[in-house]
């Protein structure tokens, strides 16, 4: 069966039936009304909400041939829960804007919404509602709310001249599933796993404004990429460490076989959606934070104290493009 044949009011109740939250979840306490009025109802007890969107569109950020529906669904959710949580924040609720071909099986949408599901309950969060609408591409736009519990949000502004650069998370490994997808192969399938569905490390966000972090940020354009938004939005100079960055032996075995180099994944790929916080020199980071660089007065980015020059620091969807149709997030 496809979309069209169920129709768009079937469409959101096959949906809504595979979205619900299980009564006595956690979620529940977010949730006060979800889908099946004009609007959700989501508590605020901070009475403060961070919001983001963000949208994947077929043939440019996933492909149906590379990718389940399920994946998809994880990765919609994680690219934005991870921006919540890189403001120090919980993510409480998603809304999800999906608009497909009218050929589309219905049971890829069931299993996408199983994914978004999967990956929102991860945080305990729910998702509330959204809207259907036929489209010839299949897009999908997801908007996250998130509470900040009485925290000071952790912005992109605050790093100053001496405060440790720290990382959450692993880096490069969604980029070398990439580059392997790309090349024809679908192995090895930790790395090739890793660009379909990220391991974010959400917990590491609240943890980070908890221990102080000055300045905060998610990485999916690109570490180099983002460590510099850091560095312009606080006005310094961020130097990283290359010995900072262990390879695993898939990452390196797969460099080898494909002849490239493995720091480019992790320097400039993006979709891992590790957390990349400041904060000040005596902090105890602990077992979830792992120290990358330091910042210095200044601005720019480098590492090892030298501009990265080999290739674009990250993604930039307007002023890049990659072989054939398909590019990061």
């Amino acid at each position: 069966m496809t979309v069209a044949q169920s129709g768009e009011f079937g469409l959101i109740e096959r949906l809504t039936r595979r979205l619900a939250v299980p009564a006595g979840d956690g979620a529940d306490a977010d949730c006060l009304l979800g889908p099946g009025d004009d609007a959700a109802v989501v508590r605020a007890p901070d009475g403060r909400v961070v919001a983001c969107t963000d949208v994947l569109v077929e043939g440019r950020h996933f492909r149906r041939d590379w990718s389940s529906a399920t994946d998809v669904g994880h990765r919609a959710a994680a690219a934005n829960l991870a921006d919540i949580a890189a403001m120090g924040a919980r993510p409480t609720a998603l809304l999800v804007g999906f608009c497909t071909p009218r050929d589309l099986p219905v049971e890829w949408a069931e299993e996408f919404a199983d994914g978004l599901a999967a990956e929102a309950a991860l945080v305990g969060a729910s998702v509330v509602g959204g809207d259907t609408v036929a489209s010839p591409t299949l897009t999908i736009s997801v908007t996250a709310l998130g509470d900040l519990e009485h925290r000071t949000p952790v912005t992109r502004s605050g790093a100053r001249p001496g405060d440790i650069v720290a990382m959450a998370g692993r880096i490069g490994w969604a980029a070398a599933g990439y580059t392997i997808l790309s090349r024809g192969f679908r192995s090895p399938g930790a790395l090739v796993g890793a660009f379909r569905r990220p391991e974010v490390p959400y917990a590491a966000g609240i943890l980070a404004a908890q221990l102080g972090a000055t300045s905060m940020i998610d990485v999916s354009d690109g570490l180099l990429a983002d460590v510099g938004h850091i560095a312009v939005a606080s006005g310094v100079h961020v130097d990283l460490r290359r010995s900072c960055f262990k390879l695993s032996q898939q990452m390196a075995d797969s460099a080898n076989a494909l002849g490239v180099d493995p720091y480019e994944w992790v320097f400039t790929g993006g979709e891992d959606h590790a957390l990349v916080a400041t904060f000040p020199p005596d902090v105890m980071l602990g077992a979830e934070w792992a120290e990358i660089g330091v910042v210095r007065a200044g601005e720019g980015v480098t590492v090892d104290g030298t501009r990265w020059t080999s290739s674009a620091a990250g993604w930039d969807h307007f002023r890049q493009e990659l072989n054939g149709s398909f590019v990061r997030n």
